[in-house]
């Protein structure tokens, strides 16, 4: 006769649902190290996606050689970073302000600035710079805890794939005897699922935001625009939020473009955008994304707004990979055949 014990660990649905409420408890008492957490997952996952890539057309290549050489490349990177890029982009950050600082002392500004105090009271305005202030601050005052946390991330990242083989077999001993075997086997079945979802959607992500950002530089090359390299950084970053960061770009690009050539620039910054979003959204997402969320556009918006909530920042980041993530767990999928049957009506 079964205990209740037994006929837990034989009830899988049951099983899994309590082992996933308590990984989702030990991640909030983690959240401090979100950061890390993130970054050190998706540095893992580029790297073994990389290795994987290497010894598909040099098999007899090493793991340990391809880890070794990447991160001295990623080190190269960040010295070149450092030295180089850090100081070109401060220099042309501090340009981009006191153009737009030039333009708010013009009277250009004046004329637009009497305009919008018609529909939006002053007070209004000063509160809103003060919440731009204070966002401004938070966000210089996180920059070293994100260092750090990027910095322990790639070690983390490197001891685990210069012994990728000795992770994997250690990590298989834990699913195959022992008395928590089955909590085991269950965390493996959410980690599998997480990789398999999270991972490939901000993969695909991470693609669209490279492809957004070279277009758009191109774009204000073709204009003439200064401080391309700084804008390209913002728009990479932005890129990077689904959907929703491709239009948030428009806003300082539009300032700057004001400043630069007035009205006319900003026209032309609409219609690039418009134009940029429209290949993302019918050229890159089906072809990066390969039907892995296939969300309206009405519940990506809505995912951010929650995520945004919740976890700031990085919730428009993985926001949406994560709500992806939950309905591979729910078994959530699209019909093809049902798309199919609308489409021949």
């Amino acid at each position: 006769m079964d205990t209740a014990w037994q006929r837990f660990k034989n009830n899988v649905p049951l099983r899994r649902f309590i082992v996933f409420l308590l990984i989702v408890a030990f991640l909030y008492e983690m959240r401090a190290m979100t950061n890390t957490i993130l970054l050190t997952f998706i540095f893992t996952y580029v790297i073994v996606h990389l290795i994987h890539l290497v010894q598909r057309y040099l098999p007899k290549m090493p793991t340990g050689v391809i880890v070794v050489i990447t991160f001295l490349i990623i080190l190269a990177l960040l010295y070149f970073v450092i030295t180089v890029y850090l100081p070109m982009l401060a220099a042309q950050i501090t340009k981009m302000i006191k153009s737009v600082m030039a333009f708010y002392e013009s009277n250009e500004s004046s004329r637009l600035m009497s305009y919008v105090t018609r529909y939006i009271s002053k007070a209004e305005l000063i509160e809103q710079a003060k919440h731009a202030m204070t966002i401004a601050f938070h966000t210089a005052t996180s920059i070293g805890t994100l260092t750090i946390a990027t910095f322990m991330s790639l070690i983390l990242s490197f001891f685990y794939t210069i012994e990728l083989d000795k992770m994997r077999e250690f990590s298989a001993l834990f699913v195959r005897s022992g008395y928590l075997k089955w909590l085991f086997e269950d965390i493996r079945y959410f980690g599998k699922k997480f990789t398999n979802t999270f991972g490939v959607v901000l993969e695909a992500q991470f693609f669209i935001a490279i492809c957004n950002t070279v277009l758009t530089m191109i774009g204000l090359a073709v204009m003439k625009m200064p401080q391309i390299i700084a804008l390209g950084l913002m728009v990479f970053i932005l890129s990077l939020v689904p959907v929703a960061g491709v239009i948030i770009s428009l806003i300082p690009l539009s300032i700057v473009g004001y400043s630069v050539g007035g009205i006319r620039y900003v026209i032309y910054i609409f219609i690039m955008i418009m134009i940029i979003h429209a290949i993302e959204a019918y050229v890159l997402n089906p072809k990066f994304m390969a039907s892995k969320t296939e969300l309206p556009i009405f519940y990506t918006f809505l995912v951010l707004l929650v995520a945004e909530h919740f976890w700031g920042t990085w919730g428009l980041i993985v926001g949406v990979p994560i709500f992806t993530f939950l309905l591979d767990v729910l078994d959530i999928k699209p019909s093809k055949k049902g798309k199919k049957k609308v489409l021949s009506k």
